[in-house]
């Protein structure tokens, strides 16, 4: 796009130098013979002028005539009378000359080597062509500063629409002073909150009837086994297939939802920590620099986990611009290496020196819309979708000063860092955590665990299956 913004203002000054430069170049060929032309009439007349003055005396002053031939040339005096005379060498076969006929008589010639014009117009035409040249570099400047005022909006906005397409709805206030631009800008960032709005609303809605589902299937369930110890066969036949019916559809809910976050995670894949980390820090250090501020980085050399890099780094560039706005002090990444063992989650805490979320918001953080100043609201839980669609979790840990904790899926070649591995900048080695380490104000997933289908016969079930 750069490319053909400048090209297309360089073809419009080649244009006008070819248009203006060309006619330019041959009229002050032209007009420099014309001054030529009148130089040598004026030296002329006034040499006419001085030999009227001396008509009374016998002989002409050569000397007083000598001052008005130019360096070079060559003045031929005729008179009636008189002997012919001149001032000044042969100029040569090539010669440019200019003649008065004198009023009494007489004939004046003035010649001067043709070089002399030439190097004159020669000149007056390498002064045209500087002239081009210096405004087609001044052209080509300007061509540069509009081509990147013009594409640098486009680029930005064409990588917000990017952004909104895989997914992340986050506003931006940067405008661009260009009417057109600023007006995509805010039809994207109303599309971001709208979109944000409504997948929210589906997202709520399938958890809700997940949830009122499993509810209601594991009722009947509880109904069809009190039935199944009935007296008469035919009775508990039919309860036995009930039952099948019903463990059937609560697999099929099963499996519908694992598709569902599977779909999710999808782009997931094996990351290491600290070059993402290392992204986050150029990005979110000098502006927190500009306010006296400082980004802390602590992570394991060789920490891996996984999940999309691109989802990551805006869920921790979610939290960190939150800590920026909201927060105060220092502002600190850490990765916290795993506790070996199955399920065993990596942690990534992000903090700040702040007074931290008040006691009546904490239940309610991550809600759309929840917000302590003039912000949309929507940052946090963007941040958590993010998150659980790689298959981790975000959560609160602490409310004052705030604490917040993402937790991913270690990799698979990820194993827990020994004490030289895992030391952050201060040189101190992060503690381990596990994943049964309790939030503060841990929401309740929107789906509740599935309820293992019972196996044994109708006549074995003694037990009622358990669900959240």
């Amino acid at each position: 796009m750069r490319r053909r913004v400048l090209m297309s203002i360089l073809l419009v000054i080649a244009a006008t130098v070819l248009t203006l430069g060309l006619p330019l170049s041959i009229i002050s060929w032209r007009v420099v013979d014309d001054l030529m032309h009148r130089d040598l009439a004026t030296r002329l007349e006034s040499v006419a002028a001085s030999i009227a003055n001396q008509a009374a005396s016998s002989d002409i002053d050569l000397g007083q005539l000598a001052a008005a031939v130019p360096a070079g040339g060559r003045l031929d005096i005729r008179m009636a009378g008189r002997i012919d005379q001149s001032i000044g060498a042969p100029p040569g076969d090539q010669t440019y000359s200019e003649q008065l006929v004198m009023a009494g008589g007489g004939l004046l010639r003035l010649s001067v080597p043709q070089e002399y014009l030439r190097n004159e117009q020669w000149t007056a035409l390498a002064l045209v062509v500087a002239a081009v040249g210096l405004s087609v570099v001044v052209g080509t400047g300007v061509a540069l500063l509009t081509a990147r005022r013009l594409v640098t909006p486009l680029t930005d906005v064409a990588r917000r629409a990017a952004r909104l397409g895989s997914g992340d709805f986050r506003t931006f206030r940067r405008r661009y002073g260009v009417a057109e631009l600023d007006r995509v800008a805010d039809v994207l960032d109303s599309s971001a909150q709208d979109i944000a709005a409504l997948i929210g609303r589906e997202r709520d809605l399938a958890g809700d009837i997940s949830h009122q589902l499993r509810t209601r299937l594991t009722g009947l369930r509880l109904r069809l086994e009190e039935l199944a110890d009935y007296p008469d066969p035919q009775v508990a036949e039919e309860v036995r297939e009930a039952l099948e019916q019903t463990d059937r559809l609560v697999t099929v809910v099963d499996d519908l939802l694992a598709n569902a976050r599977s779909e999710r995670a999808s782009g997931a894949s094996e990351i290491t920590l600290v070059e993402e980390l290392a992204e986050i820090e150029v990005e979110w250090g000098p502006r927190l620099r500009a306010q006296g501020r400082t980004l802390t980085v602590r992570c394991p050399r060789e920490a891996q986990v996984r999940a999309t890099p691109g989802r990551l780094r805006e869920a921790i560039g979610v939290l960190v611009e939150n800590s920026l706005r909201h927060g105060a002090g220092a502002v600190g990444i850490t990765v916290r290496a795993p506790v070996r063992g199955p399920g065993s989650m990596v942690v990534v805490e992000v903090t700040d020196d702040g007074a931290g979320i008040p006691e009546a918001l904490v239940a309610h953080v991550f809600d759309r819309g929840i917000s302590m100043a003039s912000s949309t609201g929507i940052g946090l839980g963007l941040a958590r979708a993010f998150v659980e669609a790689d298959g981790g979790r975000l959560e609160l840990r602490r409310a004052s000063p705030p604490v917040f904790a993402i937790f991913l899926a270690v990799g698979r070649d990820g194993q827990a860092p020994d004490s030289g591995a895992a030391q952050g900048q201060d040189g101190a080695a992060p503690a381990p955590v596990s994943e049964a380490e309790s939030p503060v104000g841990e929401a309740e997933s929107p789906v509740s665990e599935a309820v293992s289908p019972a196996k044994s016969s109708a006549k074995s079930r003694g037990t009622s299956p358990s669900s959240r």
